[in-house]
């Protein structure tokens, strides 16, 4: 592989969607492998360096889900999935898994380049963005090791649930809109996209809360967005 251009990994087992995303992501200066399973996939990762994967949720033999899992053991290398719409329970354990994005089939090229880019460039970014531990309430940040607790327990978070919770806990006490939230997170393509928040904001509140049916810390601010507490 050219080691000046970035690296995907595109695992799904539609030939055609595997020869336009190639030629589609050839096209715009991206090197591309591809794989008709997870198992070959994963065989693929092993073997060399790659900058993002897109990987397809409904594969033959091990799954997207598993195939993410399998990756988050050793790499916090970009994924976005792809998932047919409303297929929302596979979305949220494809997230739990380590998932960064998804985009619902059928899908535009220009929408997966938009969504590729942006990962990339937050990953890129990512070590520069690195700051002093921040400990407000009952959490605490430590973001040389990504890590954070809640009540000295480290919570288990997966890379983007990591990202919202600590957008969150920066900025504690404030209203945040979908909108501000979605943008800081996902980035500007995705600000519409209020079900992202629906899904990890209900991931969250299961890792964090005493009960997440009254949660005392992630609270909605009902038709704006959400107010996070960090003392309960």
């Amino acid at each position: 592989m050219n080691e000046h251009k970035p690296r995907i990994l595109v695992v799904d087992d539609e030939p055609q969607i595997l020869r336009v995303l190639r030629r589609g992501l050839e096209g715009q200066g991206f090197e591309v492998a591809t794989a008709p399973d997870a198992e070959s996939g994963l065989d693929i990762f092993k073997a060399s360096a790659f900058n993002l994967i897109v990987t397809d949720l409904r594969l033959p033999g091990l799954g997207g889900t598993e195939l993410c899992g399998r990756v988050r053991q050793s790499s916090t290398v970009p994924i976005i999935v792809l998932s047919v719409k409303g297929d929302e329970t596979t979305k949220v354990q494809a997230f739990d898994a380590g998932a960064d994005d998804y985009v619902t089939k059928p899908f535009g090229i220009e929408e997966l380049l938009a969504r590729i880019r942006a990962l990339m460039r937050r990953s890129a970014a990512a070590p520069a963005s690195l700051q002093a531990p921040l400990e407000v309430g009952d959490f605490r940040v430590e973001p040389d090791q990504r890590r954070i607790s809640v009540r000295e327990r480290e919570v288990h978070l997966t890379p983007k649930e990591y990202e919202l919770l600590t957008f969150l806990i920066s900025n504690h006490g404030r209203v945040l809109t979908h909108r501000a939230i979605l943008t800081a997170v996902w980035g500007a393509n995705s600000s519409e996209q209020s079900e992202y928040l629906r899904v990890f904001v209900g991931q969250l509140r299961k890792k964090i809360e005493k009960d997440p049916r009254n949660p005392k810390h992630l609270l909605t601010e009902p038709w704006i967005g959400y107010r996070f507490d960090p003392v309960a």
